[in-house]
């Protein structure tokens, strides 16, 4: 059901996949510490223990992508965070070639926007989610796990905010055609990161689909609720709000809200 695209396969990238598995990541960080070199994929049809950010359950039935790349190297913790906004982009890089008819708006922007730090968005519906784990192997270098999940065929009902599928969407493609782009897209991404020397280049393309860039936001961060413009994000990928007296607050890791919907009680 699933391949990896010839430009994965001549990077030297591998490829395990599975009718259905608890959970990807879970299963790559199993094989890093087992003494897998990295550069491997795997993927399943079906996850039943997948989970997002903050132990959030992700639901991926027989139809959608999960997905995770494993990687080891000695990575530098905070590059190392930064490869999420490589695999937001690889995935709108695949998702835009089979969907080629969503033409941009003029703004840059097209049919695919990213949400920071890990969400992809369709419509201002949430589509596709990546989660990064990693652990600290023996030898000093790092287990990478990049996880990703997409709603190709269906999306869960009953959540506290918009999602959609890439089949409520009308674009005709199964969960092996996604996962084939996406291994093609990453190679270009992961070479243009270029060990963390191509971030700024990276910045700039993830800005181009930024969600919400200039409009109001409002993330829960130590302990409070920051309200302001989404101004940027800075050359260490993190969240810049610019607040009503003209102070700005760098975020590295929170829960971003469009609007002043953000809560203490999060």
């Amino acid at each position: 059901m699933f391949a990896l695209a010839p430009s994965a396969l001549g990077a030297g990238y591998r490829l395990e996949q599975y009718e259905s598995v608890g959970s990807t990541n879970a299963l790559a960080l199993e094989r890093g510490g087992e003494g897998d070199p990295g550069k491997l994929w795997i993927v399943t049809a079906r996850q039943t223990l997948g989970r997002g950010r903050r132990g959030r359950p992700w639901e991926t039935p027989a139809g959608n992508l999960a997905a995770t790349l494993l990687l080891v190297d000695t990575f530098e913790p905070t590059a190392a965070a930064t490869l999420g906004f490589v695999a937001g982009l690889a995935l709108s890089d695949a998702l835009a070639a089979l969907a080629p008819t969503a033409a941009g708006s003029g703004t840059g922007r097209g049919r695919f926007e990213l949400k920071w730090p890990n969400d992809l968005l369709a419509g201002g519906a949430k589509l596709a989610g990546i989660l990064l784990e990693s652990t600290l192997l023996r030898d000093g270098r790092m287990a990478l796990a990049i996880g990703i999940g997409v709603n190709v065929a269906t999306h869960p009902e009953g959540m506290a905010y918009p999602v959609t599928s890439l089949g409520q969407m009308g674009v005709k493609a199964d969960a092996g055609e996604v996962f084939l782009a996406l291994s093609d897209a990453w190679i270009d991404n992961m070479r243009l990161w270029n060990g963390g020397r191509g971030l700024a280049a990276i910045r700039e393309r993830w800005l181009m689909q930024a969600a919400g860039l200039g409009s109001q936001v409002s993330v829960l961060h130590e302990g409070r609720v920051v309200r302001g413009t989404f101004e940027t994000i800075d050359d260490l990928c993190r969240f810049v709000i610019r607040e009503d007296d003209g102070s700005r607050v760098r975020i590295a890791a929170g829960d971003v809200h469009f609007g002043t919907v953000a809560s203490v009680r999060e």
